[in-house]
């Protein structure tokens, strides 16, 4: 197998797992509506979706249009920080549990989550988003896709924060 075909079959288990993110999200979604959650931040949800699909399909694309080569002193490092960005990730969703979404829903009555990685980071979740972000793309020399993201991404995220900071004040 090419390395562009590891590559390939690394952004399809990238996918698989986003899919299983998204179900869980949606599940999750349905209990906290259900107990009374209050949903903010509609507006900003669909360009997330969207840069986040346009991420896995730009990694690939890149790599194959431009016939990025793949270098392992760079793609290595680059799969191992993908794989500690994958964990970071399903701690925060373990640590939420039913409390975890995609979206932004707080459910009135509900402390604040102080456990996990919430110990020492507001927002570890985004931790991983952004090394993701950068990594992903860079496992196989796509860095137009790691440049282009992470500057959307980070003024996506702003407005995230800003939002889940709002909404999450009137927890205790």
């Amino acid at each position: 197998m090419t390395s562009l075909t590891w590559y390939a079959v690394l952004l399809g288990l990238v996918v698989l797992e986003r899919l299983a993110e998204l179900v869980l999200s949606k599940r999750h979604a349905a209990w906290a509506l259900a107990r009374g959650g209050v949903e903010t931040g509609r507006g900003h949800y669909p360009p997330m979706v969207l840069l986040h699909s346009l991420l896995l399909l730009g990694c690939l694309a890149e790599a194959w249009l431009f016939d990025r080569e793949f270098l392992p002193w760079l793609g290595l490092p680059m799969l191992v920080v993908v794989l500690l960005a994958q964990g970071l990730r399903w701690w925060c969703i373990a640590t939420l549990g039913r409390q975890w979404n995609t979206r932004v829903i707080v459910v009135p009555g509900l402390p604040l989550v102080r456990r996990g990685p919430y110990r020492w980071l507001r927002h570890p979740n985004y931790v991983a988003v952004v090394g993701e972000g950068v990594a992903l793309p860079l496992v196989h020399t796509s860095w137009v896709t790691a440049i282009v993201f992470t500057a959307l991404n980070a003024w996506l995220l702003t407005v995230r924060i800003r939002t889940e900071d709002t909404a999450l004040a009137s927890v205790s």
